[in-house]
């Protein structure tokens, strides 16, 4: 005879069969992102011409999230579960190999190299000016409560 003790109750199996559902999901998806994301991805197949060898370099990212549900009293039953997953690859440079020597090329974005200069002038500029605009302020703030008005 079974005592209520060992029996385990509808909603603790239903817990455990989303929360089963939910890790397995998790698997599923980690072992075929982790698969795509490979060395090869991250360096490209070697471009050799002129006695020049060219290997791509990428920067490799992925992510994977997942959930489970369930309903509970006395009408509702039910289970749930959903995930979903992605990955992004984007070109950083690459290695040029000539004469014996391997060269790390970064790829760069030219608004980077045109817009942070640019800006960091017009901040030097600016900033002077702003500076003694603010120290004008408060000596005349100063001055009008030295003089009580």
């Amino acid at each position: 005879m079974s005592s209520p003790d060992q029996t385990p109750p509808a909603a603790a199996l239903t817990d455990v069969t989303a929360a089963h559902a939910s890790v397995n999901l998790l698997e599923r998806l980690a072992d075929k992102l982790g698969g795509r994301a490979s060395v090869s991805a991250v360096f490209g197949e070697p471009v050799t011409r002129d006695d020049i060898t060219v290997i791509p370099v990428a920067g490799i990212g992925f992510g994977f999230g997942g959930g489970a549900g369930r309903e509970t009293g006395t009408a509702k039953t039910g289970e749930g579960g959903g995930g979903g997953g992605g990955a992004a690859a984007t070109p950083l440079g690459f290695i040029e190999i000539k004469n014996g020597t391997a060269t790390y090329k970064p790829i760069r974005d030219p608004w980077v190299d045109i817009a942070l200069p640019l800006a960091a002038l017009l901040a030097g500029t600016a900033a002077p000016k702003i500076v003694r605009a603010l120290r004008g302020r408060r000596a005349l703030s100063r001055a009008r409560f030295t003089r009580g008005g």
